[in-house]
């Protein structure tokens, strides 16, 4: 167990050392893919209108009008939202606002009892759980020293914790989804051990970083929407995972850029 203690300690040290150019960047990266699904939907929306509109009339029921004004305004709630949340502005709204878009589109398109389309969005909540206490520990940093900040604090430990666990749902969906082979084996056993130690607080950064490289991997190979050109519903639906996927995987860097917080096995083992 030393052994592997301290090679594990000497892996990190050389990651931690090339990946330190990279750290004031991560951030930005990792909001602008957490938020590229919902960008990409609102173009969607505006390209096919006419479609959206058909679909949510003849097959949803949606009155003439309403069904305009539930377009018009998730186009307008993820665009505003989106934007709030890459530049860390309003988090709480943006968050709210992303969070209620992907509610209410489950209800509105008949997919909340999907069991993929609900493992996929929840793990897209968890990635915006970690923005939000992103913007918490970044208040408590910016508080006068000597004021109280306990609050921030403990918001953050608790949606850090929720945000962890609800990010980890990907790879459910994943494990009950597509053809067993002996590849998609090795990424269940990997990904799956990671997705523990990241709910867990685990070594959660690294474990978070592989998780990354795994998803990448999977959505340059599987959700290669951009080769589907003979059926554009299907690549609608591809292309909707793929921007899924990146959204999940701009959580994973949040939780590498702002840690697991206090309820995690990394930071108990701090106080030892």
């Amino acid at each position: 167990m030393d052994q592997i203690r301290n090679v594990s300690e000497q892996t990190e040290d050389v990651l931690e050392k090339f990946s330190r150019p990279l750290k004031p960047y991560i951030p930005w990266v990792a909001r602008a893919l957490l938020v590229s699904t919902f960008i990409e939907d609102s173009a969607r929306i505006l390209m096919q209108w006419q479609n959206q509109l058909y679909f949510l009339q003849a097959y949803r029921g949606f009155p003439w009008g309403i069904s305009h004004l539930f377009l018009l305004l998730n186009v307008i709630v993820m665009v505003v939202c989106s934007t709030l949340a890459i530049m860390r502005r309003s988090t709480m709204f943006a968050v709210s606002g992303l969070f209620s878009v992907i509610i209410l589109q489950g209800f509105a398109y008949g997919l909340i009892f999907d069991m993929s389309f609900f493992l996929r969005n929840m793990a897209v909540g968890g990635g915006l759980l970690i923005l939000l206490a992103e913007s918490f520990v970044a208040q408590k940093r910016n508080v006068f020293a000597g004021l109280p900040s306990l609050s921030d604090e403990d918001r953050s430990k608790y949606v850090l914790l929720g945000g962890r666990i609800l990010l980890v749902l990907l790879f459910v969906s994943f494990v009950f989804s597509g053809t067993f082979t002996m590849a998609r084996l090795a990424v269940i056993v990997v990904g799956g051990l990671s997705c523990l130690m990241v709910a867990v607080g685990f070594k959660a950064k690294w474990s978070a970083i592989v998780l990354v490289a795994i998803l990448s991997v999977f959505n340059l190979v599987v959700n290669n929407w951009w080769s589907i050109d003979f059926n554009p519903t299907h690549r609608d639906f591809v292309k909707y995972d793929f921007f899924q996927t990146l959204s999940i995987m701009g959580g994973f860097l949040l939780l590498v850029n702002v840690g697991p917080g206090s309820f995690s096995v990394d930071e108990k083992k701090k106080t030892f």
